[in-house]
């Protein structure tokens, strides 16, 4: 239950009392004398009432009203008026006003109306609440797009995960998708406005790691000309994505757990400590503590590392998703291209749904640019031999209802309608591949 109440009133005598009916009865309160303190010290999103006197010196409590309304037209607000003023201040509750009460009042008028008011705020901001995790749901489905099992649960740990200050691992094969990911939690997150910086750490020369991600003070080694701000400075406040992290050098990995641990780093060439708030979200494709094993990782950081781990499925092991992302670049890469974007036949589709996908979502990418450009279908070596023709089959259907029963949320006429199947051919099909209805509900 909420509990906070601000008090605007420039008469100390008023204030004090108030202030003491209100703590004796488990509130937190918080007085100001002029309404330009309360305005000027309010916090963003105020979960709670505001009382307010409506005769003061500078700024009267109407005025307080109308501009606290073009904060948050639902933030209550209690008036405190004299006898001479009821008539304004039931005016100013056709204007928005919550309540007013007539000086003098009782402890007990006020609580009620206070108790009132904070229910009333309570379920406003539950309400907001819930309608932001819905817009928030429908941002996620369009950046990490898929029908699959996995990806439900894959954006939903990204949900639960993007709020909360630990260091994530993503594992999972080249061209999964770990960048996007790694953005999604940052997007997502308290940091959305700060700082995202991406840094591979396979592609920097072992003897230029430390300046890139300490950087330097000028002169601090030949050719260091003029300070430069390093990744993990420049990441302040925000997160810092390390891709390849398996690929850091030895040397580097110490200095950078020191970091984690400390919040602090020295630029080269310098002996003056800067504090740093990051978030530190690496990407790596096999598994570090098995790397740390064979010596090739440091142990104590890849600990470090994953407070929290998320895992990847590459795309063949997805294969339902392959319809809606080549659908997706396709009409992305038509839209940049300026081309337009032709229907994808069953030719095509059995194609797709037939390749292992060694290079993951961005070689499906590069595939559907090339379609979209007319340079005609890959050349994709011969699947190994391994699964007969009706094995084949038989996956090829079990993708196809379960990308249907995932699209129509276990809705079993919608699914029977988009198949063309009656209802004892379903239920027997679905019975076949081990499918239930609802398993499917709860993406609802």
């Amino acid at each position: 239950m909420l509990n906070s109440v601000i008090v605007v009133d420039d008469e100390a005598s008023i204030r004090s009392a108030v202030e003491q009916w209100l703590s004796l009865s488990g509130f937190e309160v918080q007085l100001y004398s002029c309404a330009e303190d309360c305005l000027s010290q309010l916090p963003a999103h105020f979960a709670g009432v505001i009382v307010s006197d409506v005769r003061m010196p500078g700024m009267g409590g109407l005025a307080l009203l109308t501009r606290l309304q073009q904060l948050d037209p639902d933030l209550p607000v209690i008036l405190l008026t004299g006898h001479g003023d009821v008539p304004m201040a039931v005016e100013a509750m056709r204007d928005g006003a919550y309540d007013f009460l007539e000086k003098p009042f009782s402890p007990d008028a006020l609580l009620s109306s206070l108790r009132r008011a904070l229910e009333k705020r309570q379920l406003v901001l539950e309400n907001r609440r819930l309608h932001e995790q819905v817009d928030l749901r429908e941002q996620i489905e369009g950046r990490l797009l898929g029908v699959s099992r996995s990806l439900h649960t894959l954006r939903r740990q990204v949900m639960d995960l993007a709020p909360l200050p630990v260091n994530v691992l993503i594992r999972g094969e080249t061209g999964s998708g770990k960048e996007l990911v790694a953005r999604c939690l940052h997007d997502f997150g308290p940091r959305a406005d700060k700082p995202f910086v991406a840094l591979n750490c396979a592609a920097i020369p072992e003897q230029l790691f430390e300046a890139e991600l300490f950087g330097h003070e000028s002169g601090a080694f030949t050719g260091a000309q003029g300070k430069r701000i390093g990744k993990l400075e420049y990441a302040d406040g925000g997160t810092l994505f390390l891709d390849e992290i398996e690929s850091m050098p030895l040397a580097q990995q110490a200095k950078l757990l020191r970091v984690l641990q400390e919040q602090k780093l020295e630029r080269l060439g310098s002996n003056q400590s800067i504090h740093v708030d990051l978030r530190v979200i690496a990407a790596t494709k096999p598994d570090l503590l098995e790397e740390a094993r064979a010596g090739r990782f440091r142990e104590d950081l890849a600990y470090r590392l994953t407070v929290a781990e998320l895992r990847l499925q590459p795309l063949r092991e997805r294969r339902e998703d392959i319809p809606l992302l080549y659908e997706y670049f396709s009409r992305s890469a038509a839209e940049r291209l300026g081309r337009s974007v032709q229907p994808m036949s069953g030719v095509q589709l059995t194609t797709l749904l037939s390749h292992d996908w060694p290079g993951n979502v961005r070689e499906l990418a590069n595939v559907a640019e090339r379609q979209v450009l007319g340079l005609g279908e890959p050349q994709w070596d011969e699947p190994e031999v391994g699964q007969s023709l009706v094995a084949q089959q038989e996956a090829f259907e079990a993708q196809c209802l379960r990308s249907a029963l995932t699209r129509h949320k276990g809705d079993i006429k919608a699914v029977m309608a988009e198949l063309q199947l009656p209802r004892r051919t379903l239920n027997e099909k679905m019975q076949r591949h081990g499918l239930v209805r609802e398993a499917f509900l709860n993406d609802a």
